[in-house]
Order: C-alpha cells, then sequence, then structure tokens
C-alpha cells in the first residue's frame, strides 16, 4: 500500500479552535522513509511501494495552515484523487485529522474514496454523518471541545440508523461503520503527543492501529 500525506490550500473560512492549536508536534527530521513531490498540483509527502494499486490518503490538521475553507479544501483533493488514479491505483481510503475530516466527510458523500477514518475531527456536522457513503471509523476524544462525546454519540445513533449500517464497539472487521471514544485523552491526541509520555504514546498507537486495520478491512 502506498500513503499519500498532503495539506489542502487555505483561504478564508472557519478558524479552528483553541484546541486545535495546542501541543505542536515535535518534528524529527530523521524520521520517514518517504519524499516529497507535487500530486495533483500540491506537495505531497509519499511513501510506499511505488507498485502498489492500494492508498491511504492522510489530510492533516491545523499545523499546516490556520485557516480552513471547506469548499476548498474539497475542490483540491479532487485532483489529488485523479492524480492518484492516473497512477495504476484502484482503492483510496482517507483519514483525516482535525478540519482534515471535513474534507474526508465531503470525499465520503460523492464516494470519491472507498473508506475513511476521521481522528479528532473538527467542523463535523450530523448532516456529514448523514451524508456519507463509504465505511466509516470515528475516534473521537473524552476530552474535545470541537468533537465532544455528545455529539459522537449522535454519529453512533446516525450511523446506527442507516439501513446499510452496523456499528461496531469492538475488534470486529465485519462492520462497515466504528466509534470510538478514546478515554483520557484531548483533542489532537493521535498526532501532537509527548513521546515520552508513555500513556500518550499507548492511546496514539492504539489509534493508529485500528486506522490501519479499517484501511486493511476496506481497502482492497
Amino acid at each position: 500500500m502506498v500513503e499519500f500525506a498532503f495539506s489542502v490550500s487555505h483561504g478564508e473560512g472557519q478558524m479552528s479552535g483553541p484546541q486545535c492549536c495546542e501541543n505542536p508536534p515535535a518534528l524529527n527530521p530523521e524520521s520517514g522513509s518517504g519524499h516529497v513531490e507535487k500530486v495533483g498540483g500540491l506537495d505531497a509527502y509519499v511513501s510506499g511501494s511505488p507498485d502498489s494499486k492500494l492508498c491511504v490518503l492522510l489530510i492533516s490538521d491545523i499545523f499546516v495552515h490556520l485557516f480552513y475553507s471547506q469548499d476548498k479544501g474539497y475542490e483540491d483533493t479532487k485532483p489529488v484523487l485523479e492524480a492518484i488514479k492516473s497512477k495504476g491505483i484502484t482503492a483510496i481510503g482517507a483519514a483525516g485529522m482535525c478540519w482534515g475530516a471535513k474534507v474526508v466527510g465531503e470525499l465520503s458523500k460523492e464516494e470519491l474514496i472507498q473508506a475513511a477514518v476521521m481522528l479528532h475531527p473538527s467542523f463535523v456536522t450530523v448532516d456529514d454523518i448523514k451524508g456519507g457513503k463509504v465505511p466509516i471509523a470515528i475516534l473521537g476524544a473524552e476530552f474535545d471541545n470541537m468533537s465532544p462525546p455528545s455529539l459522537l454519540k449522535q454519529f453512533e445513533e446516525i450511523l446506527a440508523s442507516k439501513p446499510e449500517a452496523r456499528i461496531c464497539f469492538c475488534n470486529s472487521t465485519s462492520v462497515n461503520s466504528y466509534v470510538k471514544i478514546f478515554p483520557k485523552v484531548s483533542h489532537g491526541w493521535t498526532v501532537r503527543y509527548n513521546t515520552d509520555d508513555t500513556e500518550a504514546v499507548k492511546a496514539a498507537e492504539e489509534a493508529h492501529k485500528e486506522m490501519l486495520d479499517w484501511f486493511v478491512t476496506y481497502i482492497k
């Protein structure tokens, strides 16, 4: 599987909340085994086998752009998807962190991807969840002002009410909707955490594994 990580262009739009800007990530210039290239007009970090027919698209959080135009972010992503498909990719999953989850939600409405994961989503509404048409996993935090547990519970109810949906709170792989609220963590915990904090690392790695497991199940 090949991985494309990129940031959508920004414009005037909704400003992220204070939690979105807390705990800037610690960057390690020696990490990673990929490279940066232009994909659909945007700079993307690409890793994985160049011969793979499967792809995971990662759409970043607030620490790339301070303002997010939902419509522009979605429009900027479409040529990226076309460029990926032109490389022979036949199945695409997309994961969005923070406001990147909003873009993922829009992609799922139009079935431009085959599976979606939202991690501590921002600006995602109940209507977005109602409109989703692909298998979706939502990984939320106990302490999150952008998507509090009460809102995630509404997402659960919507997904469970869809005729074609089965919702899961376990590790089963025979489902197409999954919602989990991680205890004792805050917004951004999957990408912005103290690597010296054992519990923080454990929670982040658990979320990473669940994201990957979701894509292994549905991106084939």
